[in-house]
């Protein structure tokens, strides 16, 4: 199966693009705003092969940040919605097979504020806040053993749901139709409470009625406008969705959400080299940063890695029996698609969960709807082969290797 899904990656960096409207996007002047909350971190304990592979020695524990969206539409309503929410400030009081991995040390969140405390702190008013779009619910662990057993294979994406009961009745509750909304207690294995729908109104996406496809992903038009879409991009969880918003007429930016957790997963890919070649210094820096043991291109040489003759990204999804993907096969695929846009300079793709981005992407009161202007693009992309930054795990750590 990974051998289909690099031919097809293939074929997709194959066709390069001009512009967006070569991805089937119908031209706008509708745009939107993008602002970004960093609600906390999570550090998952003896876990990171659960999301990404290869792991070299002394990177089993990984900490990423969970990142939550605001969108504002610039048109006369001024409509806010939140993509994502990140993870509530209690999680002792998730439903018990959440809570468990808390209680069990197998993830570790400090102290934090909430996204509903971070809007309060930045002066958002929560009624002004007409939706909130969840990517994916989480399926119910019916396959789960009992709840004193972490058992990652069927975990319950705590960190994105946040705590919807403090958000008042009149904000809405958006869902892909593919999503799972059993609660608990009703359902003794769902990963979801009633607190979380009551007196919200709730609304379905259905893609199967789509009319659009970017880059082979089935768009709906949320606005009407063409000013912020909803892909669907399965693989990750039921339900799994990606946000498309644009923000001028001609750029972009893509809310990978959970389509990878590291931007090794999508990178490098011959057509992002192009578009966006990797800075000098980390360029040298590379050659022996990157373990040749572990990483290999056809121009490496032992000790001496070539990072531009790599032609496939370094890293990829799990596909272990404890992933974190619900379907590793099609959550490649899915990456491949959102990896054409982000080799493509009108596009700037940001996942939720991308530890490269610390301290490096502007946070709220701040935009990033202007980062075509302000390069942030090319000055972020490459941050996870940096030594330095908290993203690296490229060569081992208290190794002889």
């Amino acid at each position: 199966m990974r051998l289909l899904v690099s031919l097809f990656s293939t074929v997709l960096v194959a066709k390069t693009y001009a512009s967006y409207l070569d991805f089937g996007i119908p031209a706008s002047t509708a745009t939107v705003d993008v602002k970004v909350f960093h609600v906390a971190n999570a550090t998952g304990v003896n876990g990171t092969q659960d999301f990404i592979l290869p792991i070299l020695p002394g990177h089993d524990s990984a900490t990423f940040p969970m990142h939550a969206f605001i969108v504002q539409h610039n048109g006369k309503s001024q409509t806010r919605l939140m993509f994502d929410l990140g993870i509530r400030k209690d999680p002792e009081n998730f439903v018990p097979s959440v809570a468990s991995y808390f209680s069990s040390g197998a993830f570790v969140v400090p102290p934090h504020k909430d996204i509903v405390e971070l809007l309060q702190d930045g002066g958002i008013n929560l009624t002004s806040i007409d939706a909130v779009i969840w990517r994916r619910v989480a399926q119910s662990l019916c396959r789960c053993p009992p709840i004193d057993v972490v058992f990652p294979d069927s975990h319950t994406h705590f960190d994105h749901v946040g705590d919807m009961s403090k958000f008042p009745n009149t904000t809405r509750l958006v869902v892909s139709a593919a999503s799972d909304t059993s609660t608990y207690p009703t359902f003794a294995n769902a990963s979801l409470q009633e607190s979380d729908f009551a007196g919200h109104n709730l609304t379905k996406v259905d893609f199967s009625t789509a009319k659009l496809t970017f880059s082979g992903l089935k768009a709906i038009d949320y606005f009407g406008d063409g000013s912020f879409y909803l892909l669907d991009t399965p693989g990750h969880m039921l339900g799994h969705m990606t946000g498309l918003a644009r923000v001028t007429p001609t750029s972009f930016i893509v809310l990978g959400g959970d389509t990878f957790h590291h931007g090794g997963q999508a990178r490098p890919q011959p057509h992002f080299q192009k578009n966006y070649p990797c800075p000098a210094h980390l360029l040298e820096e590379s050659k022996s940063a990157i373990s040749t043991d572990y990483f290999w291109s056809p121009g490496s040489r032992d000790g001496d890695f070539d990072l531009r003759t790599r032609a496939q990204p370094l890293l990829t999804i799990s596909d272990l029996p404890t992933s974190f993907y619900a379907d590793p096969a099609q959550a490649d695929v899915s990456l491949d698609k959102v990896s054409t846009f982000d080799a493509d300079p009108d596009f700037f793709v940001i996942v939720a969960h991308d530890a490269s981005l610390t301290s490096a992407i502007p946070l709220f009161p701040a935009s990033i709807s202007d980062w075509k202007k302000r390069h942030l693009k090319e000055s972020v992309v490459w941050n996870f082969v940096d030594a330095a930054n908290p993203a690296f795990m490229f060569s081992p750590v208290n190794s002889t290797l």
